[in-house]
């Protein structure tokens, strides 16, 4: 009997079949899904893209630096130039409009980070921070780049303070290192007032009450600094209240880089680094009272 047309004979071997050939490199991503990075690898660059967008915003709108240069102008040529001249602080060698500028740069970078709750409220309002909360980016890299960018605008800000200051004749040091020193101060600065004020946004959640709020403790945190004149000049109780205001370590190192007086850099770097991220826990612990 005679085999059928395409059979193959009895015993006969079976050829393997042909290796299939792989997908051409350009199909190979649509094929195979992206790794996914670890977290710890993703955070840096996730918190320097919102830090790049809050910076957008003050590129379509400079107006709020401009306004904002105005007060610490007034403080130096009005407040600074009468009390050297009068001589009612006693500063030693120092002279007092050199020894107020560090105070106003540091001033005016909390008035700008004090009030960036406001805007976690704006966007909550607006539906925005619902739609950055789920996304797979952390708590902590929403709240990190929200206050490195207002430490940027702060810098910005401390530029302006810097030339004024050099335009009335403040001594002042221009070597790299320091001004490194300074604007990594004034960063650090800012991104705990900044956490402060998403922090207490997250318990007050309206927008009023934050105003309120960051009216009423702006000027005791000035104060209740070494902005205006030496610890040494404070009653006791309020030199206590002095030592746990952050505000005082950032005028210390300002102050110390600057200018040159005496400081104590590594405790007032050290106090900085540990109240921002202390602000960015707390903030990022209370983020999440404003979306519900």
């Amino acid at each position: 009997m005679s085999a059928a047309p395409g059979a193959r004979p009895p015993g006969s071997v079976e050829p393997a079949p042909a290796a299939r050939s792989a997908p051409p490199p350009a199909l190979d991503l649509l094929l195979v899904p992206p790794r996914a990075r670890p977290g710890w690898v993703a955070l840096p660059s996730r918190i320097a893209a919102l830090c790049t967008v809050e910076l957008e915003k003050l590129r379509h709108d400079r107006t709020e630096l401009y306004t904002r240069a105005v007060q610490p102008a007034l403080w130096l040529l009005i407040f600074g130039e009468t009390f050297t001249r009068i001589r009612a602080v006693p500063t030693g060698d120092v002279p007092y409009l050199d020894y107020l500028a560090p105070g106003i740069i540091a001033q005016s970078a909390m008035f700008i980070a004090i009030f960036y709750g406001i805007q976690i409220i704006w966007e909550r309002d607006a539906g925005v921070l619902n739609k950055l909360l789920v996304t797979p980016t952390p708590r902590a890299a929403l709240v990190s780049g929200k206050a490195f960018a207002a430490g940027v605008k702060a810098l910005v800000q401390a530029a302006v303070v810097l030339l004024i200051a050099a335009a009335l004749g403040v001594a002042l040091t221009w070597n790299p290192l320091r001004l490194a020193g300074v604007a990594l101060a004034v960063v650090l600065g800012s991104a705990f007032f900044s956490c402060l004020s998403v922090s207490i946004a997250g318990i007050v959640l309206t927008r009023d009450r934050l105003m309120g709020i960051g009216q009423a403790i702006t000027m005791p945190l000035f104060f209740a600094s070494n902005a205006l004149y030496p610890l040494d000049l404070m009653p006791g109780w309020l030199q206590v209240v002095a030592r746990f205001n952050p505000l005082s370590y950032e005028v210390d190192a300002l102050r110390g880089l600057l200018i040159g007086t005496p400081s104590h850099l590594p405790l007032d770097f050290g106090v900085l680094a540990l109240a921002a991220a202390l602000g960015i826990a707390a903030a990022s612990a209370l983020l999440g009272r404003l979306a519900r």
